[in-house]
């Protein structure tokens, strides 16, 4: 098997582990850094797909610098959170209002505005 396709089958796993657990046994979140990594790009829809799944039963966090992934139709840009790393500090919000304007109009996917260095985090409210 392939890098991605271990790689894959791993993320997988951990998505799916708790998904007939009783509630009080699931596992409240599950981390997942770069999902995609190693993996075809025309295979990260399909991970897509099942992270999406997943979240009707556990939590799910995924980092990823791939604007490919991003590029998912069903993103919910209420979900996606924006990383910038500048003067010594990272700022984490959800996406600024432009960005956000964008995505939710379909003008441009968050994989989109990340390419064209236009995915910003909203200043006010943000975490460091």
């Amino acid at each position: 098997m392939s890098d991605g396709t271990l790689h894959a089958l791993g993320v997988l796993v951990a998505l799916f582990q708790c998904r007939d657990l009783p509630a009080k046994s699931a596992i409240p979140l599950v981390a997942i850094e770069e999902p995609e990594a190693n993996l075809h790009p025309g295979a990260a829809e399909v991970l897509m797909d099942a992270m999406t799944e997943a979240t009707t039963f556990t939590q799910v966090m995924a980092t990823t610098h791939s604007p490919d992934f991003l590029d998912y139709p069903d993103l919910d840009p209420e979900s996606l959170l924006v990383f910038d790393a500048s003067g010594g500090e990272t700022l984490v919000a959800k996406a600024d209002d432009a960005s956000m304007s964008a995505i939710c109009d379909k003008l441009y996917s968050a994989g989109e505005l990340l390419r064209l260095d236009q995915l910003r985090p909203r200043t006010a409210g943000a975490t460091k």
